[in-house]
């Protein structure tokens, strides 16, 4: 593989941060200077080096994480408001979040070093299924919501259809609603519930394909299980061959 992404893998940062310290001569391959930002090196046989520390590839590591409320969904930010690194710093191994949740929305994120794993996760004809419990006001009448599942709205120039949008209960002056969503688009659930005329007070992702919350607390992480693993590479599996049998028969994906 070519250096660069080899100190990538290693998490030195950007692409472009190590092809600058490829061409400052601060990467050593087997005791060599190598400038060369095409140059190829074998992980199991070249001993990679910089600033005096042998460089590894760490192993594929996979955490489900409870984000809180109330902080962004990034390592960093321009602007110093809280981000979820302060909860990341403690991990063993660098990982980053596979998609996003806003701000003010919290619940499930799946952190990882996997990039592979999560482009599938995140790519759009893979429809992985996000599913969410929003807190509303007022209570949204059920013809305005079989409307939307019927017809869907307009978000970011496309239409959009939750999966499921229905009712679950009464939590004082609130109604919780459950919805599930495909797409991904940023703020969907609340532009719905918007369109429909209800405020969003609280929003809690429980589910991302077929990793689940479950009891996890806020601000809580925990490596997946060997059974949790095995079961999301067989989803993907069968989203990859399910795909495939579209092509084949001529649908568009």
């Amino acid at each position: 593989m070519r250096l660069s992404k080899f100190l990538a893998l290693c998490g030195l940062g950007s692409r472009r941060k190590n092809e600058s310290l490829i061409l400052e001569g601060k990467v050593l391959v087997n005791g060599q200077i190598v400038r060369d930002l095409s140059y190829k090196v074998s992980p199991e046989r070249d001993q990679v080096m910089v600033d005096g520390k042998v460089l590894k590839i760490p192993p594929k590591v996979y955490y489900l994480f409870y984000k809180p409320r109330g902080y962004l969904t990034s390592l960093h930010d321009p602007h110093h408001r809280q981000t979820i690194r302060a909860f990341l710093e403690k991990l063993p191994f660098r990982v980053f979040p596979v998609g996003r949740l806003d701000k003010d929305s919290e619940g499930l994120l799946l952190l990882t070093n996997d990039g592979d794993l999560a482009n599938q996760l995140l790519h759009p004809k893979y429809e992985v299924r996000r599913t969410y419990w929003v807190w509303v006001k007022p209570k949204i009448l059920e013809n305005k919501i079989k409307s939307l599942l019927d017809k869907g709205v307009e978000i970011e120039g496309k239409i959009i259809k939750p999966l499921e949008f229905r009712f679950l209960k009464k939590d004082g002056p609130l109604y919780i609603y459950e919805v599930v969503v495909k797409e991904g688009v940023k703020r969907e659930v609340r532009k719905m519930v918007s369109f429909l005329g209800g405020r969003v007070k609280r929003l809690l992702r429980i589910s991302f394909g077929p990793l689940k919350l479950k009891n996890l607390q806020p601000g809580e992480i925990r490596s997946l299980k060997k059974r949790e693993l095995q079961t999301l590479r067989k989803f993907l599996q069968l989203k990859s061959s399910e795909i495939l049998d579209r092509t084949s028969s001529g649908e568009s994906t």
